[in-house]
């Protein structure tokens, strides 16, 4: 993004909405957690020696509540700012090192599922022939294949599963619209005349495909990257919510999973079950705006007002 971009891109309403939802949102996810004593899972560690032990604190606490724990160095006083849920755990550390759980899948998983995006749209539609025959029609399998479905069957047989793994699997399975999309474009560009001088120079196919018509390319690649991150982490709440995510850790989906298992709404604890959706609605909500503005940034006819 040039500077000159990004400067019709700071004046567009939409997008300084969007980024300023976002940024706020990763700041909270990254500094968050050392801002509280518990632990991911909501615990408050206690030490015995060399030993760690997580300690459930009291129970079903509303917001702002004030709380003891007894340890073997004394008694320590805590605040649970949102409160605590019916296992004694804190509901503000869960949330702070679960949105850090969504933003590294967005950014893995999107990052990934771009990446093979990308590689295989440019390949596909700068080669053609049987090249892209053969990308395409395992590009269609996977397109036709439910992607929830092939997500639930290959995260049911693994042993064990961390952000990690759900990243890659997520990735793996969310390239194919990405890929048609490049093809297209790049073919509709691979007949420009810049790109049949570039072969008359002699240059390779890989140089054409990211010299020259990638950088043509670059606004379409940073709305896909967005749009593959907001779809990570939907679809990662959505693994964690039917019990398929991390078998370790804390997520925004495990803490809508509990709190619907152990009925929290019909329990009244509205501080357990309201906050990771709140959470999870707000960064959509901030990714569709930068999306929005950059497609007005990229695109002049869409501009109003001078933007």
């Amino acid at each position: 993004m040039s500077l000159r971009t990004l400067r019709i891109a700071l004046k567009n309403s939409k997008f300084k909405v969007g980024i300023s939802i976002v940024t706020i949102m990763a700041i909270f996810a990254l500094l968050g957690p050392l801002t509280t004593p518990f632990d991911n899972m909501g615990y408050y560690p206690v030490k015995f020696g060399s030993t760690t032990f997580p300690k459930p604190t009291t129970p079903s606490l509303p917001p702002m509540s004030q709380d003891t724990v007894y340890g073997p160095n004394g008694i320590v006083n805590v605040t649970h700012y949102l409160g605590t849920d019916s296992f004694g755990r804190d509901i503000y550390a869960q949330l702070t090192y679960g949105m850090r759980s969504s933003f590294f899948i967005g950014i893995v998983a999107g990052g990934l599922a771009t990446l093979l995006g990308l590689l295989i749209g440019f390949v596909a539609g700068y080669k053609g022939g049987w090249t892209d025959e053969f990308l395409m029609i395992l590009t269609n399998i996977m397109l036709v294949i439910p992607t929830m479905a092939l997500l639930i069957i290959i995260a049911a047989y693994l042993p064990y599963r961390g952000t990690g793994i759900e990243s890659i699997i997520i990735g793996l399975t969310a390239w194919p619209w990405a890929a048609r999309a490049v093809r297209a474009q790049t073919l509709s560009l691979k007949n420009r005349e810049f790109i049949n001088l570039a072969r008359l120079s002699g240059l390779s196919d890989l140089r054409i495909i990211f010299d020259q018509i990638m950088p043509n390319m670059i606004s379409y690649v940073f709305m896909v990257f967005i749009l593959q991150f907001g779809g990570s982490i939907l679809a990662a709440v959505g693994l964690d919510f039917i019990g398929l995510g991390p078998t370790r850790g804390m997520s925004l989906g495990i803490m809508l999973q509990q709190a619907v298992l152990w009925n929290a709404v019909t329990l009244g604890y509205w501080w357990w079950a309201i906050p990771p959706g709140l959470v999870i609605a707000i960064l959509i909500t901030g990714l569709y705006f930068i999306n929005t503005g950059l497609d007005e940034v990229f695109n002049p006819r869409l501009r109003r007002g001078g933007e």
